[in-house]
């Protein structure tokens, strides 16, 4: 599964890749991964990345508009930087998040799915996906000996 450094990893060269540009299109190989109907996953194409960051080890794309996509890469899913306009892997692929200087490919070799993707409108929908617990990179000896 990949763990808070994996998770910091794919935020920061996610950061370098699209931070700023548009999304022009989300392509889903795998319709079940989408978890939610409202707003529509078509609300975000042509929307600019303006953030990137971490719900427990969820990554979350901010994007203009109060619009956020949230994904939940459980135990198999990664994320592939490819050439703009890639081709989503067979048996493996789930989506494909195109920019223009490259596409974003979700995986999930498991053989059971449970790959995520949320797209939510505003601040207060997007705290409904957080898990809670401790922030162990925020907290301090004291917070993190009383969770043991």
């Amino acid at each position: 599964m990949p763990e808070l450094p994996d998770i910091t990893i794919y935020l920061e060269s996610l950061e370098r890749r699209i931070s700023g540009l548009r999304l022009e299109e989300i392509r889903l190989a795998n319709p079940f991964l989408l978890r939610t109907v409202k707003p529509k996953l078509e609300d975000t194409f042509g929307r600019k990345v303006i953030g990137l960051r971490r719900i427990g080890k969820r990554v979350v794309l901010e994007l203009e508009g109060e619009l956020f996509l949230v994904l939940h890469l459980m135990i198999a899913g990664r994320l592939h930087w490819k050439a703009p306009g890639s081709k989503i892997p067979g048996k493996v692929g789930h989506a494909a998040f195109d920019f223009t200087n490259g596409t974003l490919l979700l995986t999930e070799a498991g053989t059971k799915k449970r790959a995520s993707l949320h797209c939510v409108s505003g601040s207060a929908a997007l705290a409904m996906l957080d898990p809670g617990g401790l922030e162990v990179l925020d907290a301090d000896m004291h917070e993190f000996a009383a969770q043991l």
